[in-house]
């Protein structure tokens, strides 16, 4: 899947679709998110609190 960035502010932001939320068990209203970066790629996994 091919995603284009979005200006935001002085940050850059990228539009995650409900449907891959809804995969992955997060709740952008509620759930945090950790980011991890391995060997050039973004990893994007719920907080586990």
């Amino acid at each position: 899947m091919k995603k284009k960035l979005y200006r935001s502010g002085n940050a850059w932001a990228l539009l995650i679709q409900k449907a891959i939320l809804e995969l992955l068990d997060i709740d952008p209203e509620n759930d945090e998110v950790e980011l991890e970066i391995e060997n050039k790629v973004l990893k994007v996994k719920k907080h586990e609190k």
